[in-house]
């Protein structure tokens, strides 16, 4: 049997349940590291996006249930403090590694050395067993959590969120394909992990293919979503869409295919607008009553041409139709999902989709490319619709199908609430801190991760009573 069969045999829906009769049998304190990206920074601006929310969102949701998170991200300016209280039991510390500003992500790699010194200059001045476990997001990170976690003796769990071997086969025309480099890394992080985190069984299948990961240690979790922020109005999806029309001054009779994230060829942005022309050269009736807003800045390989998807629109004759925006705090990206008629989300690779299951919260169904997580985080025909390739006239027919149809629009918008609803944070956070005490369990760790706990004069922090996890001479 290969290891894919051997997957198959047994879905792969969560960590191995080991979960103890009470908390104190979880870590008590986690090393989250996030080079590339701050959990502070705005969700749609530079390489911020869905994994700053999970962070955010995770770290928080495990401070609830007793796992105080420390995030380490490298600094992005001289004057930003060296800790951030984020939440009760959340910490985000600030590493000096390479200059503060004007550094693209391709130039990490060569910060890594002196970020992995911070981190490990942090935990020198602290009591032994200060953290009990790693939890690296994104392949930077992963490299320097697997020497952290080596040098504290303490297990690694690492997020892959997007993997180079999976971005690369699904490339747009154009586009930059990522570096032998970040896929030699990544291969290493995967081989050095104690447990991988994988956001579907389709991710947990691209490990094992791609990367030759051990079923053992993949483990399915499925982000969540914030479900008192993303919700429908109070009055109900169809009042709540015509207050945030209101509130974000669109017309309230109109067709509105709503675009949210990072403007880059990954997540294929052309591709609605593309489709959007097509739609009206077929029905201009239609140019009368649509608006199609883009809300997000330019990333990634999109940096290069920072006004190329405004240019497009003006090649294609649509400017009249398209309203850029810039990206929004968590709050007012509530109001566009709730004002949208559907989410429009024509990825060429997507881990998960975490901005489908926050459209679907508040009411709003999504039209998605079949691809990645996306057909886990939009239930096909129910809360939205998948589209199977790039094709931007298949995405014209989707889209003309809600337009014709108001009932199924109604209907979708009712179903999207309640598929969004599987998807809430606490489950995801139970289920992460499920993956550390099996890692800790693996490792025979268990019993000093469970041990009471001290303050530490020195910082108000809770020690462990003992030596503890990373003392020297272990």
């Amino acid at each position: 049997m290969t290891r894919l069969e051997g997957l198959h045999s047994r879905t792969l829906v969560g960590p191995p349940r080991l979960r103890p009769p009470d908390a104190r049998h979880r870590p008590r304190r986690v090393a989250m590291l996030s080079v590339h990206t701050s959990p502070l920074h705005q969700p749609g601006t530079g390489d911020a996006g869905g994994m700053n929310v999970y962070i955010v969102e995770l770290a928080k949701r495990l401070a609830t249930i007793g796992i105080e998170v420390e995030i380490f991200t490298r600094a992005t300016s001289a004057v930003l403090p060296p800790r951030v209280e984020l939440a009760p039991g959340v910490l985000v510390r600030h590493v000096d590694a390479g200059p503060y500003e004007g550094l693209a992500k391709e130039d990490l790699p060569a910060q890594l050395c002196a970020f992995g010194h911070g981190v490990t200059q942090a935990w020198a001045g602290r009591q032994p067993g200060h953290y009990d476990l790693v939890h690296s997001h994104y392949w930077l990170s992963g490299h320097v959590g697997r020497l952290v976690a080596e040098r504290w003796g303490v297990p690694l769990v690492h997020a892959m969120h997007t993997m180079a071997k999976v971005k690369n086969a699904a490339l747009a025309e154009g586009d930059t394909p990522e570096p032998a480099a970040r896929v030699l890394g990544e291969t290493h992080v995967v081989r050095a992990a104690d447990r991988l985190l994988a956001n579907t069984q389709k991710e947990a299948e691209e490990l094992l293919r791609h990367y030759g990961a051990d079923t053992g240690r993949v483990a399915v979790v499925h982000p969540g979503v914030n479900l008192e922020r993303f919700r429908p109005d109070a009055r109900g999806v169809e009042a709540g869409r015509a207050a945030a029309r209101s509130r974000l001054g669109l017309p309230q009779n109109a067709l509105i295919p709503l675009f949210v994230g990072r403007i880059q060829p990954l997540k294929a942005p052309d591709v609605l607008l593309r489709a959007v022309a097509g739609l009206l050269e077929e029905r201009p009736w239609l140019r009368e009553r649509i608006v199609v807003p883009v809300v997000g800045g330019p990333s990634g390989s999109g940096l290069a041409k920072p006004e190329g998807l405004q240019k497009l629109a003006a090649c294609l004759g649509i400017s009249d139709v398209v309203l850029f925006r810039p990206p929004v705090g968590q709050d007012q990206l509530a109001d566009w999902y709730r004002a949208a008629s559907v989410l429009v989300m024509p990825s060429r690779s997507e881990s998960f989709g975490l901005v489908a299951v926050e459209a679907q919260a508040c009411g709003t169904p999504v039209i998605a490319a079949e691809v990645g997580g996306l057909p886990v985080a939009v239930r096909d025909g129910v809360s939205g619709v998948l589209v199977p390739g790039h094709d931007p006239a298949d995405y014209a027919r989707a889209l003309y199908g809600f337009a014709a149809d108001p009932a199924r629009l109604a209907r979708m918008s009712e179903a999207a609430v309640r598929h969004a609803r599987s998807f809430g944070w606490a489950t995801a956070a139970a289920a992460t801190a499920d993956v550390y005490t099996a890692a800790l369990h693996e490792r025979g760790l268990l019993a000093v991760a469970s041990r009471p706990a001290r303050r530490d004069p020195a910082r108000g922090d809770r020690a462990p009573v003992g030596r503890g996890v990373g003392a020297a001479g272990r």
